[in-house]
């Protein structure tokens, strides 16, 4: 039979797990923070359990790790990781540092399904989702290096698109036996999938950060094919009713698609569209990839598009290019070192 990867399971998973084998359920908090908080690799360190538990765990369970395959380094600090995953697939993480936090980007699938027209993940297609193993330990294996203090699901994948895995990892990070993350430092960033957000934000609290990029549902169509389900109306109503606690605010983010969607025009309709909703605006410039069609806005248009939000009184974040010298845009790592099948040549 195959041994039970502890990672995969939140406490309360933990629990029944140990129940299942007749063990006492406050078991599994001592189980938790041996695997997250003192990092634990394998059962023989837990010393405060009986040998006759750590065998018997040995014996139907596993304890699993990642080791970065590549690691690059930018001139500003910003770390790419690429992690081979066991069946040969590969992921990336990015670590971008700040002076009071570090914030770690994180994957939640191999390849991506919604195929957004200026994101270079997509071209790989997905290949499946990551386990929640396989989430949680891209955090891990960072903090080996450095301290983390804010987690941003924003890789590689749709989060909303393995929901099951998203959740019990996002349950992990917050909880106090587990990674001990504050709620208010871990964000899931989705394209929109509707039906989904709802149980997100039933089922844990996180922040929010959506994928808007466009005011028309002519021009997210064209770029963002989930709209073809989910059209602009369907995602705001959405949000608008999307539990936030205490006085947080959703993060809308648009990608500024030189000559595509940066117009003054544009900048109008999006205060008209988010009017009515708790938000602030990420304003990121498009980072050029090998094969894109698009281009960064200019610093005229940049300045413009800004200004106008920041006159109507939002909360704007323009988003600085960061590990431009180490190919930080998700996928460029995983792209050098592997063709996508679709691209690959004869």
């Amino acid at each position: 039979m195959q041994p039970t990867d502890l990672k995969n399971l939140t406490l309360e998973g933990l629990m029944q797990f140990l129940a299942g084998q007749g063990k006492e359920r406050y078991r599994a908090t001592q189980l938790f923070k041996w695997l997250y908080q003192q990092g634990a690799t394998d059962f023989s360190e837990m010393t405060n359990l009986s040998k006759a538990l750590r065998e018997e765990l040995a014996a139907t369970a596993c304890i699993s790790r990642l080791e970065p395959e590549a690691v690059e380094v930018g001139s500003d600090g910003t770390r790419k990781y690429l992690f081979r995953l066991a069946d040969g697939n590969a992921v990336e993480s990015v670590l971008i540092p700040d002076e009071d936090r570090n914030t770690l980007c994180i994957s939640t699938q191999a390849g991506c399904a919604m195929q957004c027209a200026f994101c270079l993940t997509g071209t790989f297609k997905l290949t499946r989702n990551l386990t929640t193993a396989e989430i949680v330990n891209q955090v891990l294996a960072v903090r080996r290096d450095v301290e983390v203090r804010n987690i941003v699901l924003m890789g590689m994948g749709e989060p909303l698109h393995n929901l099951d895995n998203v959740i019990a990892a996002l349950q992990i990070m917050v909880n106090d036996n587990g990674l001990k993350l504050s709620s208010r430092r871990v964000t899931v960033s989705t394209c929109g999938l509707v039906p989904e957000l709802e149980r997100l934000g039933r089922e844990v609290t996180v922040n929010l950060a959506v994928s808007l990029n466009a005011t028309t549902d002519e021009l997210r169509d064209r770029i963002m094919p989930v709209n073809q389900r989910y059209p602009i109306a369907t995602l705001l109503a959405a949000l608008k009713k999307f539990p936030l606690p205490g006085r947080r605010k959703i993060t809308i983010e648009y990608v500024l698609l030189g000559g595509l969607n940066d117009t003054p025009e544009d900048a109008k309709r999006l205060v008209r569209l988010l009017s009515d909703i708790p938000c602030k605006i990420n304003l990121i410039p498009f980072n050029p990839h090998e094969g894109a069609d698009f281009r960064p806005p200019t610093k005229a248009a940049l300045d413009v598009f800004h200004k106008f939000l920041l006159d109507r009184h939002f909360t704007v974040i323009t988003r600085d290019s960061r590990g431009s010298d180490i190919s930080a845009a998700c996928g460029q790592l995983k792209g050098r070192l592997e063709k996508p099948a679709d691209k690959e040549t004869p």
